[in-house]
Formats: C-alpha cells, sequence, structure tokens
C-alpha cells in the first residue's frame, strides 16, 4: 500500500483555541450527559449503547473525514483533545470508538474509489469495530482466522478475541489469512451479517463496558470489494492507534482530578492526626491535589504534543519522505507512552490520599479510575517502548514493530 498525503491532508479546522472551542462546544453538552450515567453503568455493568447512538448522531465518527467527503476535517490535536474531553466523561466510550477511527484513518490511506464507497457510510453515523487479535495458537505474522473462495465472493471463518467496539458496531474490520498470499488481509463484514456472533464475554477489572470481547466468524460471506490487501508499511497509522489509548489515559487522569476536587471540597471530617482545619484549607492536602493536577496536566500535554508531532509527519507542505513522516509520529508516541501511564495510574493513586477510608466506599467506586488506567496500561507494555526509543536515540534505528500479534518464536 502506497503512503497517499494528499487524502489526509488536514484541512484548517479547529486551529485556534476559538476554533477548538467551537468545536468542543458542539459536543460539551453530550459529553456531560454521558457523565452523568457513567458510574450507575460501571457499577450496573450496563454497556452503553445510548451514548454510542447519540455521539454518532451527533457526528462523533466523522471529526476526521475530509471536508470534501462530508466530515468535519480536523487535525489530530484538536481530534485527541476531544477525545480526551469524552474519556473524562466515560473512558470505556472514548476507547470502544479505537478501532473506528484506525479504520477512518485506513481510508484515508486508500484509493478514491474506496474512499467514496466508505467515507459515505462514517459520514452516516456508522462505525466500525476491529477482529485482530486471537486467543492463541496463531504463529506471530499469521492468522487462524481465514479466507477462502466462493464464487466472486470470500467466505470468512474464525474466533476473534479483544475486539473492542465491535458489539456497538455497523462494521468489522477483520484481520485474516488467505492461501496463497503472503501476509494478512482486511475483510470488512457487517455485524448483522450471518456466520457473524458477538459475545460479551470480556472479564478485565477495567475499562469494563468496551465491548472487548469474543466475535466469532463461520462461513460469513464477505464481497470481493470489502477485502483491503495490507502490507507492513511506513505510515501514521500504527502510532495513531496507540496515541487513542493515551488520550484514554489522560481523560482518566482529569476524571481522578475532578473527583479530588469534590472530595476535598465537600469534606468535613478530618484526623485526629491532622491540622483540625477543613481539607479544602489544609495545606497538606492542598499539596496532595497540587501533584495530582500537575500529573493530570503533564500526562494531557504530553498526548497533545505528541498529536503535534502527527499533524506535522502527515502535513504535505513539508514535504517529507514517507520514512521522515512514520518516524516523526512514531518516535513521539513511543516517548508518550513512556510517560502517560506511569502519570496517569499516579493520580489515581494519589486520589485516595486526599481523603479518608470512606473514599474506599463500593458506592463511590474511586477505585474505577486506576482500574481503568491499569488495564488501557497493559495493552502497550513500556518497557519495549524504551528500548525503542533508546535504540533510535542512540543508534538511529528506526522505531520498527512486528506488526502482529501471536505465539512467539520456538528458541532455536
Amino acid at each position: 500500500m502506497t503512503y497517499a498525503p494528499e487524502n489526509t491532508r488536514n484541512v484548517p479546522a479547529a486551529t485556534t483555541e476559538a476554533g477548538y472551542e467551537a468545536l468542543a462546544g458542539r459536543f460539551r453538552p453530550l459529553f456531560a450527559r454521558i457523565a452523568e450515567g457513567a458510574l450507575a453503568r460501571e457499577q450496573d455493568r450496563v454497556l452503553p449503547f445510548e451514548q454510542v447512538r447519540l455521539l454518532n448522531d451527533a457526528g462523533f465518527g466523522r471529526l476526521r473525514v475530509p471536508l470534501e467527503h462530508g466530515g468535519d476535517g480536523i487535525g489530530f490535536e484538536p481530534f485527541f483533545r476531544l477525545l480526551i474531553e469524552l474519556a473524562e466523561a466515560d473512558p470505556s466510550v472514548a476507547h470502544l470508538y479505537r478501532s473506528h477511527f484506525a479504520f477512518v484513518e485506513t481510508v484515508g490511506l486508500e484509493d478514491r474509489d474506496f474512499q467514496g464507497r466508505w467515507y459515505p457510510k462514517v459520514v452516516a453515523g456508522e462505525i466500525f469495530g476491529n477482529a485482530a487479535t486471537e486467543p492463541s495458537g496463531n504463529a506471530l505474522g499469521s492468522t487462524g482466522t481465514t479466507l477462502t473462495r466462493a464464487g466472486e465472493d470470500w467466505l470468512l471463518n474464525g474466533r476473534k478475541f479483544y475486539t473492542t467496539g465491535t458489539i456497538f458496531a455497523e462494521w468489522i474490520a477483520v484481520t485474516a489469512s488467505t492461501e496463497g498470499i503472503d501476509g494478512r488481509q482486511y475483510a470488512v463484514v457487517s455485524t448483522t451479517a450471518p456466520g457473524v456472533e458477538i459475545l460479551d464475554d470480556w472479564d478485565g477489572f477495567g475499562q469494563q463496558l468496551t465491548g472487548t470481547g469474543t466475535t466469532v466468524f463461520r462461513d460469513a460471506v464477505v464481497p470481493d470489494a470489502n477485502i483491503i490487501q495490507r502490507s507492513v508499511s511506513t505510515t501514521h497509522e500504527p502510532a495513531f492507534f496507540q496515541l487513542v489509548l493515551l488520550a484514554v489515559l489522560a481523560g482518566i487522569g482529569r476524571a481522578a482530578l475532578a473527583d479530588a476536587r469534590v472530595l476535598v471540597r465537600d469534606r468535613k471530617r478530618t484526623f485526629n492526626t491532622g491540622s483540625g482545619e477543613l481539607f479544602r484549607r489544609d495545606p497538606l492536602i492542598l499539596q496532595l491535589v497540587g501533584h495530582l493536577a500537575a500529573k493530570a496536566f503533564a500526562a494531557e500535554s504530553i498526548v497533545r504534543a505528541a498529536a503535534r508531532e502527527l499533524d506535522a509527519a502527515t502535513d504535505p507542505d513539508l514535504d517529507l519522505t514517507a520514512e521522515q513522516r512514520y518516524t516523526r509520529g512514531a518516535v513521539a508516541v513511543e516517548k508518550a507512552q513512556l510517560l502517560v501511564p506511569e502519570l496517569v495510574q499516579a493520580a489515581a493513586q494519589q486520589l485516595f490520599d486526599v481523603t479518608g477510608a470512606s473514599s474506599t466506599s463500593k458506592a463511590k467506586a474511586l477505585d474505577r479510575h486506576w482500574r481503568n488506567a491499569r488495564t488501557v496500561a497493559t495493552h502497550n507494555p513500556a518497557v519495549f517502548k524504551a528500548r525503542i526509543v533508546g535504540d533510535f536515540e542512540v543508534n538511529g534505528t528506526l522505531p520498527e514493530g512486528l506488526h502482529s500479534i501471536g505465539d512467539a518464536r520456538a528458541a532455536g
């Protein structure tokens, strides 16, 4: 696949602070509605189908679709700022859109015929889930999910896990292997197609409402036009995919700070070893809140800085090579990965230091911030990112991932 920067050129939308405020003003009332029910949904394990519908109706899913195709055409920084605000309201809702927005980026790198087919569906409010990872058994670089010819169409068979967002979506981007073709392909299949079964069986202790469960394909028919021949390439897609998770983390940090404000401001009780002052006037408690706020601020600032690097990397006016574009975005996001999870987990932990034992009440569910942050952070172990960044800085080695998940190669 060739990189086509003319298809992803950012138009000047929401590039000023006033422009961003106008954009965010469209969605903030909706984000507030989503936030109002987030705690109850968390406690009762109610999947946010209604919240996703409201966002789709409001055009949230088309933010990165170019203007000429009916979208908002916003750049990466305003997009990730908005995603952080949504994650503050409900991190599961922000997280479940990850695959959708990644597919929108993929569409932008395909030819105009492909764009003409799929952009209108995004603009109409349809969203895309994913089915990439398998429970076990597939060798690294391959997949146990297969595509076989059936006349002019294909039959899709396999079982996927971690299919985040798929239960809310109209379409699924499925990675599959095809006999006689190297690598993996993407098959785009309808969630309502015969032979497609989506299970809500995610049992993680955090991000419980993202629909991260199993999807099974049994002779699901895929039209030939819905097959994308993918190859390992130097595009911004991997960095974008990872930065979504960091934006979710930054939103969790903001949510932890918001809870800290309320807890300290409203607390009347104090400790027998304390100053006897109200918490909101106690300098030690205020110092703790200050540190928590700084961690949340730093996490968000790092995400926004990485997003600006993605904007620069995909700016055709800079006349960068494909390698330069890829490296600029990839290195920035790898560096962000080393700091943002640590900052947000520390902020979520510090939330319990600004109040008393009552903060551990299940009714308050304050532990959800740490649980959610810890769960998101496990998606990309920072130790591997540190090695990549160090190798780049010292040796000039370009960041390179395996572009695949599967069983490790046997030692030999």
